[in-house]
C-alpha cells in the first residue's frame, strides 16, 4: 500500500491511532503499547470478519483466507514502514546510524 495513494480520511484515522499510542507510550513501555495495539487490531479484524459473514459456517470457511489476507497485509505494511524508518533513521530517532 503506497503512502502516496492513501486518502486524507485514511491517513487521519491512522494518525489518530498513532497519536493515542504515542500518548500511551508516555505511560507504558513501547513494547507493551505495541503488543496492546496488535491485540486490539487482531480482535477488531476478527470481529470485522464475523460481522460480514452470513453465519458461523461461512466465517469458519473464510478462516484461512482471512488469516492469509490480514497477515500478508500486515507484513507488507510493516516492511514498507520498516524500510522508511531505516531510510530516515537519523531524522526519526535523532540519533546517528553506526
Amino acid at each position: 500500500m503506497s503512502q502516496q495513494g492513501l486518502s486524507p480520511e485514511f491517513r487521519a484515522r491512522a494518525d489518530a491511532v498513532i497519536d493515542l499510542l504515542n500518548r500511551q507510550a508516555n505511560e507504558a513501555p513501547t513494547g507493551q503499547v505495541s503488543a496492546s495495539v496488535m491485540y486490539a487490531t487482531a480482535r477488531f479484524n476478527a470481529f470485522q470478519v464475523a460481522a460480514t459473514a452470513e453465519d458461523a459456517e461461512q466465517m469458519k470457511a473464510e478462516r484461512e483466507n482471512a488469516v492469509n489476507y490480514f497477515t500478508s497485509q500486515y507484513r507488507k505494511m510493516f516492511e514498507d514502514h520498516f524500510d522508511e524508518c531505516l531510510k530516515h533513521f537519523d531524522r526519526y530517532t535523532g540519533r546517528g546510524s553506526e
